[in-house]
């Protein structure tokens, strides 16, 4: 045994308005309540942040953003700050997202700027890392991965290593029904935190790194049970009750 609490965290993306949030939440809290040995996230839009930060209150069940900027404030229109969701009680934040990469020119610079900030402000940061279908194809997979974790955590500080939580996130299985196999995902986690090893082995052992991309109840908990995968960042199966809690049980 790691001595590692899995984490499941649900990103729900653009989906879901103040109501939607309320229905779900309700369903969830007695689907989960007697689950134990897990960690429990939703990744709501910010709009339902407050919303969904009240409805959790005494559950297990913790709230993160889906974005943050690393700057206290600033004119950067349409971008949300740390001390502001820090003033809605939001516990940790999703950065670097491969659709905010793609869609919106999230960068390693940008992202190296944001985990430390977001671990300052007392948060836990999700550092979303993975390679695309042709890096895959072509045997670039460990590269892309190592120029991304090392580039976004080039400025935490060792000692505060262990506290982020990093998710492999194969672009190839997002949302496209295709997952990868256990076997690929273990794959892929252990050099992800051999490359945490190499800034800090304590760090290595306690850092958390979680597998998304097309996470289902029916895969789940043959993902869970490899020996470097701590939890789930999961899509599209986290917009239904049923489902998120089935992950969760597998967890």
């Amino acid at each position: 045994m790691s001595g590692r609490t899995p984490l499941i965290a649900g990103n729900w993306k653009m989906h879901k308005t103040v109501a939607d949030a309320e229905a779900f939440i309700s369903a969830l809290l007695p689907r989960i309540y007697a689950a134990d040995g897990v960690d429990v996230a939703i990744c709501p839009a910010f709009t339902a942040l407050a919303a969904m930060v009240d409805s959790t209150r005494g559950s297990r069940v913790q709230v993160f953003a889906q974005n943050a900027h690393h700057a206290a404030e600033g004119a950067f229109t349409g971008e949300v700050s740390l001390p502001m969701l820090g003033e809605v009680d939001v516990h940790g934040v999703i950065l670097g997202h491969s659709e905010r990469r793609e869609f919106f020119g999230e960068t390693d610079r940008a992202l190296a700027l944001k985990l430390p900030a977001v671990l300052e402000a007392g948060m836990v940061p999700v550092l979303c890392v993975g390679e695309t279908e042709d890096e895959r194809d072509n045997g670039d997979t460990e590269r892309k991965l190592r120029h991304q974790v090392q580039e976004g955590l080039a400025k935490v500080p060792e000692e505060q290593l262990g506290g982020v939580v990093i998710a492999y996130e194969p672009i190839w299985a997002i949302g496209t029904g295709r997952v990868a196999t256990a076997e690929q995902a273990q794959e892929a986690c252990g050099f992800i935190r051999a490359l945490v090893a190499g800034r800090s082995s304590a760090a290595a052992e306690t850092v958390r790194v979680l597998y998304g991309g097309s996470v289902k109840p029916e895969n789940a908990a043959e993902l869970l049970g490899q020996a470097d995968i701590d939890g789930a960042l999961v899509g599209g199966a986290s917009l239904e009750p049923e489902s998120f809690a089935a992950i969760i049980a597998a967890a």
